[in-house]
């Protein structure tokens, strides 16, 4: 159980992000969530608060170091501490190198990458200080690689590898450090597919069913729990069996 512990939740308004915070917060922790879209934000608080206690909602861009400073102060002046960090926020970002911007480069990896460095770099002072911490990164099955997807891939691989690095940096100071990889979900971007293709995706994966938000949210209340604490610098992969299947992304 997470009583007692305080979480924030990145790109928490919807998708993966609300099934984790609705996890987190129905287990005890008192649940942060940050997003970039307000809209997002009200409604998420609404659901999350059906499972348990929401502390903050917070409109926060998480490539800029400044919200994030921001957003955290008001936090820990509220509640006096960060416990639990999920690095969540991101972005899809499809192309063929050919069609390739270096301007949609940046964006795809200062959402998805820089964003969880920043995050893991505002809160740590503060874990250090409490000697406990656990910080969750979401990466993807897709760092594994897919044709047309370069950018994206490259981000979630980075994931992985800033996951070690930390993991490594704060091992003796209570902080683990940990990582999960999704495969295909039942998130509102998932239902936009056609049905042809869902039906498609569905059989590639070896369990025979798509992932369900709570999938990946069991498996970050693994991670965050202070039992989980001889854990760290792990990639966990949530995907029914993707991983080791050798289907495409």
């Amino acid at each position: 159980m997470l009583n007692g512990l305080t979480a924030v939740v990145t790109g928490a308004g919807q998708g993966l992000g609300l099934g984790i915070a609705r996890a987190l917060a129905s287990r005890g922790a008192t649940v942060a969530l940050w997003d970039i879209d307000q809209t997002s934000l009200s409604n998420a608080r609404d659901d999350v608060t059906r499972c348990g206690t929401v502390s903050q909602t917070a409109v926060v861009d998480v490539t800029s170091e400044a919200s994030i400073d921001d957003a955290l102060a008001d936090l820990v002046a509220t509640t006096g501490k960060i416990d639990i960090l999920v690095n969540n926020a991101g972005i899809n970002g499809d192309s063929s190198l050919r069609k390739l911007t270096a301007a949609f480069w940046d964006r795809v990896i200062d959402t998805n990458l820089k964003s969880q460095m920043l995050c893991a770099k505002a809160v740590t002072p503060h874990m250090i200080e409490k000697g406990f911490g656990r910080i969750i990164n979401i990466s993807s099955r897709a760092w594994l690689g897919n044709a047309g997807q370069t950018a994206y891939a490259a981000s979630k691989g980075g994931v992985v590898s800033l996951t070690r690095c930390l993991a490594l940096e704060f091992a003796k100071r209570g902080i683990t450090v940990n990582a999960i990889a999704p495969g295909i979900h039942d998130t509102a971007l998932f239902q936009t597919l056609h049905p042809d293709v869902r039906e498609q995706l569905s059989k590639s994966v070896p369990v025979g069913r798509i992932g369900t938000l709570d999938d990946v949210g069991n498996a970050v209340c693994f991670f965050a729990d202070p039992a989980s604490s001889y854990v760290t610098g792990q990639l966990l992969y949530v995907c029914g069996g993707r991983s080791i299947a050798g289907t495409s992304v």
